[in-house]
């Protein structure tokens, strides 16, 4: 098959890469402007093979010697037809300064609904929530998101100052567990406190309440907060939640984020299935 040939660092489709590309609040714009976010390397092209919002694939001269990265095109435009995929010249790839290195494919995921829904057109989030406080480093948030996903927690919320979640550095850290999730952005502190209807559990280190009391608390839905890597969890937040701590040896000052969740979560989880068990 002979795929769309892109030679041009005018096309107007290498363009957006380029803008995608972009950290911080310009690839943000990108995202929110197209619709669509990034998706760079075989793993991630492979969570989304066969899913419709996959709608464009790049590859190379390159990339089509690779076994995996034909495997992966085929199996996808077998099942969805309607996707385009498009052959960059191998000089253009090497403009993709990201990608260099990686094997040479790409593709443009349609951001989900809830992801281009204005917070403030969303009046109540009901059951189970995860809500970043301004959690600034790709890779713990990219960490949370994977943990969220294994510990089937699917809802996450994001507050205005935490990295971007459909970033290339936050869904490269999340190994693709963005598929399983309904992610939530650019929310403010009082858009949050107005809309999750389940109580908020915030993890931080000094309260008096450890993880391990909370047994019916955690029966019920609950929101877990997590705060930002340097300033934790907001007063205006703290002041509406009940504060949670990780017992951790007091040679130690803090856990990372993305630690303390897992953490957290399992340990719902864990309540949860104890109670299931001894009911059945």
């Amino acid at each position: 098959m002979n795929f769309d040939l892109i030679t041009s660092k005018e096309n107007p489709l290498f363009k957006e890469i380029r803008l995608l590309q972009a950290t911080g609040a310009k690839g943000q714009k990108a995202r929110l402007t197209g619709g669509h976010a990034l998706l760079e390397g075989i793993h991630l092209i492979q969570t989304w093979v066969g899913d419709p919002a996959l709608k464009t694939i790049l590859t190379s001269e390159v990339g089509l010697k690779n076994d995996e990265i034909v495997e992966a095109v085929y199996a996808h435009i077998e099942i969805c037809p309607d996707a385009k995929v498009y052959q960059l010249d191998s000089a253009l790839w090497d403009l993709l300064s990201n990608l260099v290195s990686a094997p040479h494919i790409a593709g443009l995921l349609d951001l989900p609904q809830s992801c281009l829904t204005p917070p403030q057109s969303i009046s109540t989030l009901e059951g189970d929530v995860i809500i970043l406080d301004r959690v600034q480093d790709a890779g713990n948030v990219g960490s949370i998101l994977r943990t969220a996903a294994a510990a089937g927690f699917t809802k996450v919320l994001a507050l205005t100052g935490c990295a971007h979640l459909w970033s290339s550095k936050v869904l490269r850290a999340g190994m693709g567990a963005h598929r399983l999730l309904d992610l939530y952005e650019g929310w403010s502190t009082q858009q949050v406190l107005s809309a999750v209807t389940a109580p908020m559990l915030a993890a931080t280190a000094d309260a008096e309440c450890d993880l391990y009391q909370l047994k019916n608390d955690l029966l019920h839905p609950v929101a877990w907060v997590m705060g930002s890597e340097g300033q934790g969890v907001s007063e205006k937040i703290l002041a509406q939640a009940k504060g949670i701590s990780i017992p951790i040896d007091p040679r130690v000052e803090s856990l990372n984020v993305s630690t303390a969740a897992a953490i957290c979560l399992f340990e719902t989880a864990r309540v949860r299935r104890s109670k299931v068990h001894q009911d059945g």
